[in-house]
């Protein structure tokens, strides 16, 4: 079980840098600023737990925003490793069911805590908002589960003779 987790969370790994490069993209292709939602979250978990986030009007904001990116990572790597456990206690899916499976798994993770915390509602959220972050997590979800479908398959191992 360890080994599928471990996978998992490599695979997530892969699909986090397929969601970060497809945002980067359309933010590119339509010249839109980055999202300021991970740094709103940030700022309202320290709150809500009443940790301060150390610095001044200059380097406060940057580690916020650092931390905003470390949450989004670990967020594709955490729903990779239970991926990977999912596929360790027996669930065998085809790649794109996967792929589903994975994608709904890291929009969920990335937008239930924000709309708990009333960062954002997207139930006021238009078709093209849905398409902005739909297509990235789709993105994430083909590439986990690809790339985790990958490292699953045996290698024949070669007869060293010496």
């Amino acid at each position: 079980m360890i080994r599928q987790v471990w996978r998992g969370a490599a695979a997530g790994a892969a699909g986090t840098t397929a969601l970060n490069a497809v945002t980067y993209l359309d933010m590119v292709m339509r010249g839109r600023p980055a999202s300021t939602t991970p740094e709103r979250g940030v700022e309202q978990l320290a709150r809500e737990v009443r940790v301060e986030i150390p610095g001044d009007e200059d380097t406060r904001p940057n580690r916020v925003s650092g931390l905003g990116a470390l949450t989004g990572i670990g967020t594709g790597v955490g729903v990779g490793a239970l991926y990977g456990m999912v596929r360790g206690l027996g669930v065998r899916l085809p790649v794109w069911a996967g792929a589903l499976l994975a994608s709904g798994g890291a929009m969920a993770a990335a937008n239930v805590p924000m709309t708990a915390q009333r960062i954002v509602d997207p139930t006021t959220w238009s078709p093209a908002d849905w398409l902005a972050d739909a297509i990235p997590h789709a993105a994430y979800g083909i590439v986990t589960a690809a790339t985790y479908a990958t490292s699953e398959k045996r290698r024949p191992r070669r007869n060293r003779r010496s």
